[in-house]
């Protein structure tokens, strides 16, 4: 039988851990695993700078299209 709960380590680092009747007595290994955190996800300026620059270089060539047919 395996239990797995995640539980949140307090400053004090002191838990206390309430076992179900159904655990036989006797001998565990009892085993503490970091969860890892996600990180917050980051947008780089520089792909935006980049989808702005390409919508720009567009825009000019259109417009420079523009200008041609209304002369």
């Amino acid at each position: 039988m395996t239990i797995t709960q995640t539980v949140e380590i307090p400053v004090n680092r002191r838990l206390t851990i309430d076992i179900p009747r159904e655990v036989p007595t006797g001998s565990v290994i009892l085993t503490f695993t970091p969860v890892a955190k996600t990180e917050p996800i980051v947008f780089v300026d520089a792909s935006t700078n980049d989808v702005l620059a390409a919508g720009d270089e567009i825009l000019d060539k259109h417009l420079d299209a523009f200008k041609a047919l209304a002369k």
